[in-house]
This record gives structure tokens, sequence and C-alpha cells, in this order.
């Protein structure tokens, strides 16, 4: 009897390459590493995703624990080959057959305006918050504002405008409807009648909108846009200057780039997209070619800013050299920017809070309307203890510290903070709540 010889056709070959190529392709980017330490050769390039680079060392606690088997889930899941690849067709689909944009907490209005979905809610309102508490947290900040005046430093209270009520033409119809109250008719009404010093630059941005000869909010960002983030650096300073009756350097450009594709924070949501192929922008942007008054007289008035994320912006500029005598960027009044200490994270809470304030001729605390639920992170009720009742205030300081030390941890731990990350969306909670949770975890282990 004959034997009959196998054989395979075209489409076997095919089939074998498409299953064999993933493997493949992991060697082909493993044999390309610089050197065999590198552990980063397989890092995908994506925005707005925590990712380790620590490759999970096995040990016999670890692997009886269960840690190494899902450490080693979690290194091997972000840096397969096609992770890359797979995440931005994925987001791609999403974008093209949807209208929907793969970033947490973010949505696609009209005109592919991209906006931060509790940025709506602020604009018409459904976020509002208890006049009473409002009330309340400006009563502490008139109480620090009078007390820090005595001392010759002025504290300024600055509400920003967010992208929900700057371009709310673009918002989906399903979120519109009549609005009752917002948070910074609430701010702003109580801060006039309490007698804080406050700068309300969403007025000025709805005053501005209808003349402005370039976009004041860019389609693809979550912030103002460059131009904007200028007009109100220039505003704020020409502000403080009659706050605190001080001459300081002047923000200046005669020549505006007008171009047609983003740059720097004005796509920071289109890089969080991820997607395999950008949009079309459509859009025409202005960058003013800015320079700072160089006169070191007139840089001697230092300004602590704690603020939200719509600050960044300013401390890339340079303002805080340049026209705050150095001040510090408090950001979310966590965050130290630039860091005290060289090469080191420092946190506020590892500060002293007395001496810093006092270091300071202006403490700004500037929050956009979306954060306004959150306004000062608890700056204002910190430093309100501390002028009033220090005892008990140092002994409270004292007794989080520890917390604050694994939070710490955590935050500056890829692993740790994904962990976090994930519980801060399944729980629908904000990730310094979720980052707290697992700090005092720590503290009380489950047995």
């Amino acid at each position: 009897m004959a034997v009959k010889n196998k054989t395979y056709s075209l489409h076997h070959v095919v089939i074998l390459l498409a299953i064999a190529w993933p493997m493949l392709y992991a060697i082909l980017k493993y044999q390309s590493r610089e050197n065999e330490e590198d552990l980063t050769y397989n890092k995908p390039n994506l925005v707005g995703i925590v990712i380790s680079n620590d490759k999970p060392i096995f040990s016999k606690a670890s692997w009886f624990d269960g840690s190494y088997q899902s450490t080693s889930d979690d290194y091997n899941n972000d840096h397969w080959a096609y992770k890359e690849k797979m995440v931005r067709l994925n987001n791609q689909f999403y974008y093209k057959a949807f209208n929907q944009i793969r970033v947490n907490g973010f949505v696609l209005g009209k005109n592919d305006y991209a906006f931060s979905e509790g940025y709506i809610f602020s604009a018409f309102g459904d976020d509002l918050i208890k006049e009473g508490k409002v009330k309340t947290l400006l009563q502490k900040a008139k109480v620090v504002q009078d007390t820090l005046k005595k001392k010759g430093i002025d504290l300024l209270l600055v509400y920003a405008p967010g992208k929900g009520q700057a371009c709310k033409e673009f918002v989906e119809d399903k979120y519109v409807h009549p609005i009752l109250n917002t948070n910074h008719n609430l701010f702003v009404s109580n801060s006039k009648n309490i007698g804080i010093n406050y700068l309300d630059l969403y007025s000025y941005f709805d005053k501005l909108k209808p003349t402005s000869k370039y976009p004041l909010f860019p389609k693809f960002g979550h912030h103002w846009s460059y131009y904007g983030e200028c007009l109100a650096v220039d505003t704020i300073i020409k502000h403080i200057e009659k706050l605190h009756n001080c001459d300081m350097p002047a923000i200046i450009w005669n020549k505006v780039d007008v171009v047609d594709s983003a740059r720097s924070r004005d796509a920071d949501v289109l890089k969080s997209m991820n997607l395999y192929h950008e949009p079309n922008q459509n859009m025409k942007l202005a960058y003013p070619e800015i320079q700072f008054e160089n006169d070191s007289s007139k840089n001697t008035t230092r300004v602590l800013t704690i603020s939200d994320s719509y600050w960044y912006g300013p401390v890339y500029m340079g303002v805080g050299q340049a026209c705050f005598a150095n001040g510090q960027f408090w950001y979310y009044a966590n965050r130290v920017v630039p860091s005290p200490r060289q090469g080191e994270k420092v946190e506020v809470w590892e500060l002293n809070l007395k001496q810093e304030i006092e270091s300071n001729h202006v403490i700004m605390i500037l929050y956009s309307d979306g954060n306004l639920p959150m306004f000062g992170n608890n700056f204002i009720e910190d430093a309100y203890e501390l002028y009033t009742s220090p005892k008990t205030y140092y002994a409270r300081a004292e007794k989080n510290k520890q917390i604050q030390v694994y939070a710490k941890q955590v935050r500056e731990t890829p692993a740790l903070l994904k962990k976090s990350t994930q519980k801060s969306n399944d729980l629908q909670i904000p990730l310094d709540s979720a980052i707290k949770l697992d700090a005092m975890n720590f503290l009380s282990p489950k047995k």
C-alpha cells in the first residue's frame, strides 16, 4: 500500500505564521535590546497608563502567597509585544465606530470636542455643593486671610474656567438642561459677601470669548489653550500687583504663531486617546512668543500657588522663576514643584506648613470649576486650624504622618499605583481616596 505524502497548502502556512508571529515578534524585540539589563525594551509607548518596568522577582514566600503569580500576570500583560498596537487599534475602533474615546472620565462632544465629563456636570450645576459647606470653607479662608494680612501676606482665591462652561455649544444634547445654580456662582457670591480677595477668571473668559481673536480652549485639550493661559497669567500678575501693592515682571509678547496643529498641553487629551491614527484637528491655535520683563528688582514678590493641573502650564512657562520670585507650586496641595530637595519627590505634608506659608508674600489658590468641590484640597482647613488651634493641628498632623508615608509609597510605586487606580475605577472614587484606603490597609492589614 502506497504511503500518501502530506502536503501543506499556502493557507496552512499563512495560518501557522499568523499563530506564531506574536511569539516571533516578541523574540525579535528581545534580541534587539541594547543590553541584557534592559527591561524597558517591551514597554509600550502609551500615555496615561501606569506600567511598571520592574520584573517580578521569584521567591518562595511570593510563590506561596500568590503575589508572584499576580504580579507576573500584570507584568506580562503590560509588556507583551503587541500591547501598544492592540491598545491603539482598539481605541481607534471605538473612536471611529462609536464616537467614543477610551480616556477615563472623558467624552467626545460635537465637532470632535473632547470634554471631561465632570466639567460638563460643573457647567450645568450637576455637581452642586451645599451652600452651607461653601460658606463654612470661605469663612475659614477669611480668618486665614485676616491672620496672614497682619503678617504682610495676602491670600488670593482664583476661580478658573472649565471647558464644559467655555465650550457649552459643543456639549452633547443629552447633557444640556436649564441651569439652576453652579458651584462657581456659590463661590463667587459668598466670596464677595464674606470679603474674600478673589479673581474671577471664569467670568473674565466668558466676556473675552465673543471677541477673542484666537481660541481660548482647544478641541483636543483639557485645559485653557496656550493663548488663554498667557491671558490668564497676564491678568493674575496685574491683579496681584494691585492686591499686594507691588511691581512685578510683566509677561510680554509681540508675535503670535498661528498653526493648525496643537502643541504641548493643547493636545493633552489627544495624546491620552492613544489612537492608531490621529484625527485632523481642524482648528487654528495661537502661540504667543512670550518674554518676561527682565528686572530683578521687580521679581521680589514670592507667590505660593496651590492649584489643580491648570497651573502646570504657567509652571512650564517659567512664571514661578520669572515673576513669582521662585515661588513654589503645590499640585492639589500635595506634590511640591519644584522639589526643594534635588532628586527627591517632596510632598506638602513633609514640610513645616507655618514656615512655608510665612516665607511667601502672596498665597494664591487657583482651581477650575470642575474641581471646586475639592477647592484647596484641605489647605484652607489646615491653615485655619494651624492659626486658630495649633495644638490640635500638630497632634493631628503627627497622627496622620504614617498614613502619608504609605500613601507616598503607593504614588511612587507603579505596581501599587496601578492597583489603586483600578480600585478608584471600580469603586468610582477619586484616586487620592483609593490611595488613602490602600495606605490605611498597610497600617492595619486584613488578617
